[in-house]
C-alpha cells in the first residue's frame, strides 16, 4: 500500500531537494511559441506558485510537467535525470499528480467511486475479476478522514459535495497512489472565501508533509498564503522568480497586475 498524507515523515528528510528542473525550456506549437526560456525549480516540502493571466503559457506548462505535451526545447529532468514524458501515465509512473481544473470526477459517481477511479481494487483475475467495494470504501473514507475530511456517506454521489471537499478528494486521492509532486491547476478559481481556505489548507498540509506543490493561479493573494517561491509568466516567459523572502505581497500582486506598464497606465490616465 502506497504511503498517505498523514504518514510521510520519512519525506521530510529530503526536504528542499530538488525533484523537478526545468533549464531554459520551451515549447512551440507550429510558428506559435507558448513557452520560451522557462527555468524552474519543484523542491520536496515546498509550494511553487505559478501566476499569471490567461495565455500566458501555465497550461502548456503544466502540460509538459504532466506528460501531455513534450517540450521542444531545454531540459526537463526529475529526480536528477533528463526525460521527455510521452504520456500522461509515464509522468506519474515518475510520482507527478495533476489535480485539473475540472477534477476528472464523475458528479454522479459515489466518493468512494471516484477515489478509486480508474485505478479499482479487484478479486481474482481478468475477465471474471470482481470489485472490493468494501475494501475500497475502507480505504477512501480512512484516507479522507486523515487528511480531515468527513463526508456523511462515502456512498453519496460526489457530486454533492461542495467544490472545496471536492478538490480535497482530488488531492488525497493523487497522495494516496503515490504523488511526490502535486500539480494544483487553478484549484480555488471557482470558489468562494471559505472553500478556498480548505483548499489552501490541504495545499499546506501536502507541503508540510514533504511533497513538492506546483500551485497555478491567476490570484496572488491565496497564492501568497501558501507559497514558498514564486513566478509570473506573461506571454510564454519568466517576469519575476524570486523567493518568498525577496517579495512582498503588494509587490507580487503589482507583478501580477502589469508592474511596470500600470505604472505608466496610471500616470497616462493621471494626465
Amino acid at each position: 500500500m502506497t504511503d498517505t498524507l498523514a504518514s510521510h515523515a520519512d519525506r521530510d528528510l529530503n526536504r528542499g531537494e530538488p525533484l523537478i528542473e526545468m533549464d531554459d525550456v520551451g515549447k512551440s506549437y507550429g510558428a506559435i511559441r507558448a513557452l520560451r526560456g522557462i527555468n524552474l525549480r519543484v523542491n520536496a516540502g515546498e509550494v511553487t506558485c505559478v501566476l499569471g493571466d490567461n495565455g500566458a503559457g501555465k497550461s502548456t506548462l503544466i502540460k509538459i510537467m504532466s506528460g501531455l505535451h513534450p517540450h521542444n526545447d531545454g531540459s526537463l529532468r526529475v529526480d536528477g535525470k533528463e526525460v521527455s514524458f510521452s504520456s500522461p501515465r509515464e509522468a506519474l509512473s515518475h510520482g507527478i499528480a495533476t489535480v485539473y481544473q475540472d477534477l476528472a470526477v464523475v458528479s454522479l459517481m459515489e466518493v468512494w467511486r471516484n477515489f478509486f477511479l480508474g485505478s479499482e481494487l479487484t478479486a481474482g483475475k481478468y475477465p471474471l475479476a470482481g470489485l472490493k467495494i468494501k475494501k475500497m470504501k475502507e480505504i477512501a473514507d480512512a484516507e479522507l478522514r486523515k487528511m480531515g475530511i468527513v463526508v456523511k456517506d462515502i456512498n453519496q454521489p460526489i457530486g454533492t459535495l461542495s467544490g472545496g471537499q471536492r478538490q480535497c478528494v482530488a488531492i488525497a486521492r493523487a497522495v494516496y497512489f503515490g504523488a511526490r509532486v502535486l500539480i494544483l491547476d487553478e484549484p480555488t478559481a471557482a470558489l468562494g472565501v471559505k472553500q478556498s481556505g480548505v483548499v489552501l489548507k490541504y495545499v499546506a498540509a501536502a507541503r508540510d508533509a514533504g511533497l513538492g506543490v506546483v500551485f497555478i493561479t491567476h490570484n496572488p493573494h491565496h497564492a501568497y498564503l501558501v507559497g514558498d517561491h514564486f513566478v509570473i509568466l506573461k506571454l510564454g516567459a519568466t517576469t519575476l522568480d524570486k523567493n518568498r523572502s525577496q517579495v512582498s505581497l503588494d509587490e507580487l500582486t503589482r507583478q501580477m497586475a502589469g508592474g511596470d506598464e500600470l505604472t505608466e497606465l496610471s500616470h497616462e490616465l493621471k494626465r
